[in-house]
């Protein structure tokens, strides 16, 4: 993903991509979000649904370990979260095959 709408993502939800800048010893987030821009929407539509469900409900805060496409899926790796939340990255992962990354 360029770094535009990287930065816009890693602004917009600093919760969930706390780890962007950390070290690559500690996180693959370091390397940013290996994926194409056609996704970024997809992306943004999921963070926002995660954080707002969080924020709705009082509950720990999801952190994205890692962001990548593999086989030409999304791959949205994650620390914390609930089944509510594995559901929306699991619904994200399965749109993202129909969307041009």
């Amino acid at each position: 993903m360029n770094k535009e709408l990287d930065d816009a993502l890693c602004i917009k939800y600093p919760k969930i991509f706390a780890q962007r800048n950390w070290d690559k010893m500690d996180t693959c987030m370091c390397w940013g979000f290996e994926c194409g821009d056609g996704w970024y929407d997809l992306l943004d539509t999921l963070c926002h649904s995660i954080q707002t469900y969080l924020d709705a409900h009082e509950l720990p805060q999801v952190v994205a370990t890692q962001v990548k496409s593999k086989f030409g899926e999304l791959r949205f790796y994650v620390d914390g979260g609930d089944r509510f939340t594995d559901g929306l990255i699991t619904f994200a992962e399965n749109i993202s095959t129909k969307i041009k990354e």
